[in-house]
């Protein structure tokens, strides 16, 4: 018979890393013009299972500025964690792994984007910050709702 403490959830971050970066300036008479860009941001997640009790989520963004309708710069992030997480309840899971890890990683993130823009000469860029909690229900309720229009 196994003790309450030996069942008890855990969660931790092991470890965190950039574990794809990279920094595009197409061109240089970019610099040549006024500054007024228009940027397009793409952030997405991952998670996989590495063994028994860790997985790997990953938070990924891709930013393109473009300026005067030509390609500023276009930055490439993703920032991984690997993460302990044992005896959670199953429910809990995609939760975890779709909310609560993201959120730990953005800041993370956010700091590397930041770095490789100011680093190409171009403005501090600060990506705003995500309510990870807001879009996965927003996500678990358009789920649900197609579910339901497929049984339907």
């Amino acid at each position: 018979m196994m003790s309450e403490q030996e069942t008890q959830p855990q969660l931790a971050l092991e470890r965190i890393y950039t574990k794809d970066i990279s920094f595009e300036v197409p061109g240089a008479h970019v610099f040549t013009k006024a500054w007024e860009p228009e940027l397009s941001i793409n952030l997405s997640s991952s998670a996989e299972k590495i063994d028994d009790t860790h997985f790997e989520v990953g938070l990924k963004v891709i930013v393109q500025a473009t300026n005067a309708g030509e390609t500023a710069f276009i930055v490439d992030v993703t920032q991984s964690g690997i993460f302990l997480v044992d005896s959670v309840e199953e429910e809990r899971l995609p939760y975890i792994l779709g909310a609560y890890c993201p959120n730990i990683l953005f800041p993370f993130l956010r700091e590397a984007v930041n770095d490789m823009v100011t680093k190409g000469s171009f403005p501090q860029l600060l990506l705003t910050p995500i309510n990870f909690d807001a879009e996965f229900e927003e996500n678990m309720k358009r789920a649900q709702a197609a579910a339901a229009e497929g049984n339907a």
